[in-house]
């Protein structure tokens, strides 16, 4: 059995010296741009070709993050950052963008490809995509139980492809890749690295129906706690999990030190025995140390089949570290503690009070009669009383102190003095490589040994100037000497022969990655420019109401999500109801696939609500896609479909490849600004749609945000809750409505309603020949009239290139400012 990876972050050079004295087997690192941590230090093809020495060096393996959506000016780049990462040395890049990442396999097939995270891989067709696309490696969604991770490892291994699943760190609220709340409200994309983290803000949960925030056990929201799945090492190996991953570009070398090293130690445990895997439990001093690393509350959240309360961090959205003790007594600006664990110098405490919460760092300590600790408190620490709970949220003693030479390689030598012979010093260490264990072997020569005019050379002297590696990466661990009697030798030589001997050593080490060349750019395959149709009207109906009345005002086509197309699942203005039903949809409504589709697996939702979307498709007519999974599957099965949003298309490679997999039309990605849509629609293979009114989704979430107001049955198709319109008001008291579907995810609607009806003459001019209307958080009334004005907008396009006026409240999105 192969031993599951340990995968650490690194967002400058001294986390990576940290992960791989820790232990790490490999690291994953982002370059100055195209990456999803762009807040990071990051690294320069410079600084990364040092990084990939240094780790490579030491037996790791180093994977280059490319996990953000590309635009269409950044495509050249991207492409030479992906070829100058590889030729620094890395072992594989991890992409998020569907076109970069077939591009890459075509351009770069030496190359490892690795699927982020970012593509939203939660079922088997999404493997199966993957293994088309040339990936050896799929990062899946965090939202899967043991199970289905269990389920998609088999699929992968049939289909070459392993399967990497996040053990340790922050857990988004929202599925990776379709949150769009930071983009919106602050033009800071997550899909391009730069999110603003918006769902550790306070919000208040409110039923439209009520005039006051329904209660819940506090007011962030949206904030889950971090993932820690310590406890369930031996299952994920079982699994299948080929990389286990942590979490943490943007913590420090401390984090990743702490955090590493307590995993590396704990794997070792579970793989104690030669071919087995072991239940192992981390210590308690272990779990404390990944507490002070940094933690929120630990939960294994959808690991273990959880998705209710238990899961949030609804109290506070930061770091709590470890519980420590109590305040035994305040006073005269001196807090005695009553410590459960020792404490040091240097440690940062922080003081939970009645008034919030105050941090300081430990200056000085003394104890008291009874063995108390005594520390003062700083002036800015205020109302510290006795009974109040202490929290370490940094531990002095796992501070990690860089040394770019740690941990050095073990190494055996042989010197090599031989009377009429050339001196020569060798070095040689042992790796594994491609499963094998091989020899690293560095040799130099010098002078042709000689006798001793004067004093011959011992072999304690021998000894003591070959073993003078303190400069370098090596520490040597045995020593043969082959000396002849009465050798004479300068000093100096050896030192020479030796430093030229552990070049040699270092330089045969890391050959295969210097010897690395660029291959040369084939041209690609340019696919036939579409010959575009009439602009066309459609509508996104939730319920048959809306469906009927937006066909009744002259919508071409009408869209209805398989997630309410099933009886008693209709949902009109964000709330679900059976009275619209008796009529049913109108023929020839296209069916869209959901964003999140779970294989009937475990533990997963679809299995236990035995739901298949694919059950509604039928031969011949169109479904909407949604997630590279459904793209996969509606080719497999032969059904010609369009793709949605929620699977960004933003370049002209990802075009090239949604066509060439049977696309009949995209709906262009949301953060794409007018400019970029003009550049993408030049000789494109497929139609362009986009979205032009109505509600814009934020985000999808496994977790129902309706649950913060008490227990939860997940009996969703009986849901009160369900049955009314809900919203989160922020601090700027705006509106953003939720509604949680068939199978209990939640879906987060922008508080500003979208408007483009006013720009279709722009849009039309640029390319766009298909505009959609989203009814989702409208009544039939409402759906006919934003239906017809956008009818009638396009009436006025086609027939004197005017527009219609703006609706003053709403929004044009990035199709005038773009994104960050």
């Amino acid at each position: 059995m192969r031993n599951m990876e340990l995968l650490a972050p690194a967002g400058n050079m001294s986390a990576l010296h940290a992960a791989v004295r820790a232990g790490a087997d490999a690291v994953y690192l982002g370059l100055e741009s195209f990456n999803a941590r762009r807040g990071a230090d990051n690294f320069t093809i410079a600084t990364l070709k040092e990084a990939c020495d240094y780790a490579h060096l030491r037996g790791v393996k180093i994977y280059v993050t490319l996990n953000i959506i590309v635009l269409p000016g950044e495509v050249g780049r991207a492409l030479e950052c992906a070829r100058q990462a590889w030729r620094a040395g890395a072992d594989a890049l991890i992409i998020q963008d569907i076109g970069l990442a077939s591009e890459i396999a075509r351009a770069l097939p030496d190359i490892r490809l690795h699927i982020s995270t970012q593509m939203n891989t939660c079922n088997a067709a999404g493997i199966r995509a993957a293994a088309r696309m040339g990936a050896k490696r799929v990062t899946l969604a965090r939202e899967l139980s043991v199970e289905e991770i269990a389920h998609l490892a088999q699929v992968g291994a049939e289909a070459g492809v392993e399967v990497e699943a996040f053990g340790h760190g922050a857990l988004c609220i929202c599925y990776s890749g379709q949150c769009l709340m930071s983009s919106m409200i602050g033009g800071r994309s997550a899909n391009r690295g730069l999110c603003a983290q918006a769902c550790r803000l306070p919000y208040e949960l409110h039923n439209a129906a009520q005039r006051k925030p329904l209660s819940a056990p506090g007011e962030h929201l949206l904030s889950p706690k971090d993932l820690c799945s310590i406890d369930l090492l031996s299952d994920l190996a079982r699994a299948g999990v080929a990389s286990l991953k942590i979490e943490g570009r943007m913590k420090s070398a401390d984090y990743v030190s702490a955090v590493v090293s307590v995993y590396r130690r704990v794997l070792d445990r579970v793989y104690a025995q030669e071919g087995s895997v072991s239940p192992a439990r981390p210590t308690e001093d272990e779990r404390r140390t990944l507490e002070e690393a940094f933690s929120r509350g630990f939960t294994t959240a959808y690991l273990e089949g959880q998705r209710g309360n238990d899961i949030m961090s609804y109290q506070r959205p930061n770091n709590r570290g470890a519980f420590i003790g109590r305040v035994a007594e305040a006073r005269n600006g001196i807090a005695t503690i009553s410590a459960e664990h020792e404490l040091s110098i240097g440690d940062v405490l922080e003081f939970w009070t009645g008034k919030g919460h105050a941090a300081q760092t430990v200056a000085d300590l003394s104890y008291d009669k009874k063995g108390r600790v005594r520390i003062e408190l700083d002036a800015r620490v205020k109302g510290v009383r006795a009974g109040d709970r202490v929290f370490r949220v940094r531990s002095a003693k796992e501070a990690f102190e860089d040394d770019s030479l740690e941990p050095r390689v073990e190494v055996e030598g042989t010197v090599r003095l031989r009377i009429g012979e050339p001196l020569e010093v060798s070095f040689s260490f042992a790796r594994t490589s491609q499963g094998e264990l091989a020899e690293v072997r560095g040799v130099a020569s010098g002078a042709e040994v000689e006798p001793a005019r004067t004093k011959a050379v011992t072999e304690e002297d021998v000894r003591a100037h070959i073993d003078r590696l303190g400069s370098t990466p090596y520490v040597l661990t045995r020593l043969d000497v082959e000396l002849d009697e009465g050798v004479g030798i300068g000093f100096s030589q050896l030192h020479r022969v030796r430093a030229e001997a552990l070049d040699d050593l270092t330089e045969r080490a890391l050959a295969a990655y210097h010897a690395r060349r660029l291959p040369r750019t084939e041209d690609r395959e340019e696919l036939p420019a579409v010959r575009p149709s009439g602009a066309r009207i459609g509508a996104w109906t939730t319920n048959p109401v809306c469906a009927r009345a937006a066909k009744r005002t002259g919508a071409h086509m009408v869209y209805v999500p398989a997630l309410n197309y099933g009886r008693g699942e209709a949902v009109v203005a964000g709330q679900l109801t059976a009275t619209v039903e008796q009529a049913g949809y109108p023929k020839q409504c296209l069916l869209a696939m959901p964003v999140v589709d779970h294989d009937e697996v475990g533990l997963s939702r679809e299995a236990k609500l035995d739901f298949d979307p694919w059950r509604y498709a039928t031969s011949g007519r169109p479904v909407f896609v949604e997630s590279l999974g459904a793209m996969q599957m509606a080719a497999e099965i032969g059904i010609p479909f369009e793709v949605g949003p929620h699977l960004p298309v933003t370049n002209r490679l990802a075009l090239d490849e949604v066509a060439r997999m049977g696309a009949v039309r995209v709906w262009l990605s949301p953060e794409l600004s007018l400019d970029q849509i003009r550049e993408l629609s030049r000789d494109t293979p497929v139609e362009l749609g986009i979205f032009i009114s109505g509600a814009q989704e934020l985000m999808i979430t496994e977790h129902c945000l309706l649950m913060s107001q008490g227990p939860c049955s997940e009996d969703c198709a009986e849901c009160r809750r369900r049955r009314s319109p809900h919203y989160l008001k922020d601090r700027k008291d705006f509106d953003f409505p939720v509604i949680t579907d068939a199978l209990g995810r939640s879906h987060l609607y922008n508080s500003v309603e979208l408007d483009l009806v006013a720009s279709l003459p722009e849009l039309m001019a640029a390319g766009v020949t298909s505009f959609m209307v989203d009814t989702t958080l409208m009544n039939g009334e409402q759906a006919a009239q934003a239906v017809g004005r956008a009818i009638r907008a396009l009436r006025i396009a086609q027939s004197d290139g005017n527009s219609v006026a703006k609706i003053t409240s709403a929004t044009t999105g990035h199709l005038f400012r773009g994104v960050q």
